[in-house]
């Protein structure tokens, strides 16, 4: 062999074990990371394509058609809220001793008032600070729309605490609807005829609610507003969790006369994030065409830019703040942990939170992210996140803030201190009510402005821009929802006996009939702490069995 040979024969063994560690290093990190990797391209993507295809200037029926993909995203995504919820809030709160399970309720409860409230303050003096009415115009005409007063929309949100029939609840939920009356006296009454000076013209965003008409030639009657029960068309979270957890408390006293139903909502949540795991790889195609139409459906960028610019500007400060500085900085001071290395675990979670713009459809992929990559103890997450999806909405309390004082900066309203507390007050309160829905936000608005005497028919200023503010205030709540339940996880340690071992929900239960075990019965704890004592004084794994 010659000296050339030799070299030649060197050069390419080296080139391919190099080739050979890079091979294994992208194997290594697509499996890891690459579902991550395609959802943010698929975001910048849909980006890109939404405004190229601006120009195009599509009509609405071909814009229906393009955002069809997206759609379908969006079904999958709803259609496991409400298993998921159910199963997980029942075997949860069944699995728990119920010290541990108040103490954890309080924790999260308590965690979720404060973040609130926190972001609620931030807002505020980012809002007062920065004046983005200053540079708001209101136009010329105002839209006559009709709102709930704030006692209306509070006892709607106590309502659907409570609902009268669960099926209804699983896609309807109570709303007041307003009906005008017109009173029209002073008109003589011709028998045989009926003399019509109103005519009633369907809305535009909901037919069913007809909008008054009046005619110049007729004077105009006197018109009032009844209110009658009515429904809407999205699913009563609020009741269905209120249910669910009761059920899951009670099923946990029943012992082994509640253990057969237990196992069933075991067996459904496992179906349920297997179902997830599966759907999870049309996730990047469906953000493509969802964010996209989003951007097609949206007005001249420009003109919304100069009119409410800073006002967006304000929002996401406040966003980016609350959400990258003072909760990270809660999670260190309580777990003594890095915040940073725990939301890269839920990086997922943000992007379809940003993508759905509903805190509920992405509770899914949060307990999927949680349960594999932060390894969360399963019976926290199962109660924390339905929870928080449902009453932790610290995105939405901080735009809430920021949307009234800048409503009432356009209007070259003074508030005082005391207006600007209960602003903060009522818009910690609002948030809660609101549902884990796209624009859940400004519904519970109504209730902010008319605290403080603002009006309501201004919230028309600020629709224009609601639709992405809306998405950074659904990441802001999953990001508040997720570092809650590792707060919990943390603080509530000890009170666990023993954790469940952390298992992949598509791989592990194919090789094994039941992922997790129950623990309805104290002797199943002592033994399960025998073995982990055994293991620490042996370091050998005993499999001890009741016979």
């Amino acid at each position: 062999m010659t000296m050339w040979e030799r070299v030649r024969r060197a050069f390419l063994n080296s080139v391919s074990t190099t080739f050979l560690h890079i091979w294994k290093w992208v194997a290594a990190f697509w499996r890891k990371n690459g579902l991550l990797t395609l959802s943010m391209l698929s975001v910048a993507t849909g980006c890109l394509l939404g405004f190229l295809l601006r120009a195009l200037e599509l009509t609405e029926l071909e814009k229906q058609y393009f955002s069809f993909p997206g759609e379908l995203l969006m079904r999958m995504l709803k259609m496991l809220i409400l298993p998921l919820i159910t199963s997980s809030l029942m075997s949860g709160l069944a699995t728990m001793d119920s010290k541990a399970c108040g103490k954890m309720g309080m924790i999260t409860i308590t965690y979720y008032l404060w973040t609130t409230f926190m972001a609620v303050t931030v807002g505020i003096i980012l809002v007062v600070s920065i004046h983005p009415g200053a540079a708001a115009q209101k136009d010329d005409y105002s839209v006559g729309k009709v709102v709930l007063s704030s006692a209306d929309a509070l006892l709607d949100l106590i309502r659907n605490m409570f609902p009268s029939n669960l099926i209804e609840a699983s896609f309807q939920q109570y709303r007041t609807v307003l009906v005008p009356v017109v009173k029209s006296p002073g008109f003589p009454k011709i028998p045989g005829k009926s003399l019509s000076f109103i005519y009633f013209a369907p809305d535009d965003e909901n037919p069913e609610i007809h909008r008054p008409v009046f005619l110049e030639l007729t004077p105009s009657p006197e018109v009032t507003y009844r209110t009658l029960p009515g429904t809407s068309n999205e699913m009563n979270v609020l009741g269905i969790v209120i249910f669910s957890a009761t059920i899951g408390l009670l099923l946990g006293k029943m012992g082994e006369r509640g253990t057969p139903l237990v196992n069933v909502c075991q067996c459904l949540n496992e179906a349920v994030m297997k179902i997830v795991s599966m759907a999870v790889w049309y996730f990047p195609f469906g953000i493509v065409f969802l964010i996209a139409g989003k951007i097609l459906e949206m007005g001249d960028p420009s003109v919304i830019g100069q009119k409410l610019g800073l006002y967006a500007i304000t929002v996401v400060s406040g966003l980016v703040i609350h959400g990258l500085v003072l909760l990270p900085l809660l999670f260190t001071l309580i777990t003594k942990k890095n915040p940073f290395a725990f939301i890269q675990g839920i990086l997922q979670a943000l992007l379809i939170a940003l993508a759905t713009s509903s805190s509920s459809a992405t509770l899914p992929i949060t307990l999927k992210c949680l349960l594999e990559n932060n390894g969360i103890d399963r019976r926290v997450a199962r109660f924390v996140l339905p929870v928080g999806a449902t009453i932790n909405m610290d995105g939405t309390a901080l735009y809430e803030a920021v949307a009234a004082i800048f409503i009432a900066q356009v209007n070259e309203y003074d508030l005082d201190l005391g207006q600007i507390i209960t602003i903060s007050i009522t818009a910690t309160a609002a948030s809660i009510g609101a549902a884990g829905i796209p624009q859940s936000g400004l519904v519970t608005m109504v209730i902010v402005l008319t605290s403080v005497g603002l009006p309501t028919d201004d919230i028309t200023l600020i629709i224009a821009v609601d639709w992405a503010l809306d998405r950074f205030r659904t990441m802001t709540n999953v990001l508040g929802d997720a570092l809650a339940a590792g707060i919990v996880a943390h603080v509530c340690e000890k009170d666990f006996a023993s954790k469940p071992p952390p298992q992949d929900p598509v791989s592990n239960t194919d090789k094994f009939p039941s992922v997790e075990t129950s623990y309805l019965h104290p002797k199943d704890n002592v033994i399960e702490m025998i073995e982990e004592t055994l293991f620490d004084q042996t370091g050998v794994h005993y499999n001890i069995c009741q016979v």
